[in-house]
């Protein structure tokens, strides 16, 4: 505490020096700090509010001055400038996300009165107002209500808007609104700064899309994988995906440039077959063929020919995440071709 503050607590009257302890420990006691504006609600539906957040949050009202002393006690100046107005402390273990979106949801459609300033564009909405024929359709059209009696009642035509934000509330639009049952303003705890861990919060930095900022998370995620991989950079994640990358493409040098493996015995043999098929097939006089090859059909598009193989190489070579699934498409298209020339050797 500084020497400052602690002048001004020793020259508080005792019920004071009291008040301004309750709300030190009250301070001490979470890891959360917030200033909540109370301006406009109603004391039962204040009390609903923080029944509401019981196990969440506390909310403690104070006279200004003694949680300003209060804050400047427990360090957190950057709060005080908050305290103006009908305010209070709000304090919590949860993070200052999650406080927020739980103030948020905690607030409630209220009428608004004569004099207040509208939070937005206030709209009639068209329809049935359900109100007999009367003088009341001369006060909708007084406020630029769009209004008239039609089949006994007196109907809205089209939406209006009769206020936008930041205008004042007059008394007839107030009465008018409360005769529809209109309640164009929220009520609730209004959350003016938090601080948690060191860090200070305003709303504008707390008010964000939970969905929209996790599917940004696993955008960044994927394309980071996705660059990893096409830089050859080693992770945990991006391993098993690299050594099958460089897995297929190890095989797929093997296979044309004919290096005798175990691994590649099965796949060169196929492969030869189908160029002997292609070959075969290119023949015109088929006495000049042995018996296996004779009358053997046009190779299929998926057998390749030497030159159509060299090219499915260099487009693999271009290919970054696909090259072990193309190789295996390979393989299974040329295993059929092994039969035929196991059979012509015997």
């Amino acid at each position: 505490m500084s020497a400052e503050a602690e002048r001004k607590t020793e020259n508080l009257p005792q019920w004071k020096e009291a008040e301004v302890a309750e709300l030190s420990e009250l301070i001490e006691n979470y890891e959360s700090i917030g200033v909540v504006g109370i301006a406009g609600i109603p004391s039962k539906q204040l009390q609903d509010m923080r029944r509401g957040l019981h196990g969440t949050a506390v909310v403690r009202v104070s006279r200004n001055t003694l949680q300003t002393h209060a804050l400047e006690e427990a360090g957190l100046d950057e709060l005080v400038p908050h305290i103006e107005g009908q305010v209070g402390l709000v304090a919590t273990d949860s993070n200052p996300f999650a406080l927020y979106k739980e103030l948020e949801a905690s607030k409630t459609p209220a009428p608004i009165n004569e004099g207040e300033v509208a939070p937005n564009d206030i709209v009639i909405p068209e329809g049935d107002t359900g109100v007999d024929p009367g003088p009341f359709v001369g006060e909708l059209q007084s406020i630029g209500a769009n209004a008239r009696i039609e089949d006994g009642s007196i109907q809205v035509m089209e939406d209006s808007t009769v206020l936008e934000a930041g205008e004042e509330v007059s008394a007839d639009l107030s009465n008018v609104l409360n005769e529809l049952g209109i309640e164009p303003k929220e009520v609730g705890l209004d959350l003016r700064s938090v601080v948690a861990e060191g860090v200070q919060f305003d709303p504008e930095d707390l008010d964000i899309d939970i969905d929209a900022y996790e599917s940004d998370v696993a955008t960044a995620a994927a394309r980071a994988r996705n660059l990893a991989i096409n830089a050859t950079f080693p992770t945990e994640a991006t391993a098993p995906t690299l050594i099958a990358k460089a897995t297929g493409e190890a095989k797929s040098l093997g296979l044309q440039a004919s290096i005798e493996s175990p691994d590649l015995a099965d796949d060169l043999v196929s492969k030869a077959d189908a160029q002997l098929r292609a070959l075969a097939a290119q023949i015109d006089d088929e006495e000049a063929l042995p018996e296996e090859l004779q009358g053997v059909e046009v190779p299929t598009a998926t057998q390749a020919e030497p030159d159509d193989e060299d090219e499915s190489a260099d487009d693999q070579d271009e290919s970054d995440d696909q090259d072990a699934e193309a190789d295996t498409d390979d393989d299974d298209d040329e295993d059929a071709g092994g039969e035929g020339l196991g059979a012509m050797f015997g």
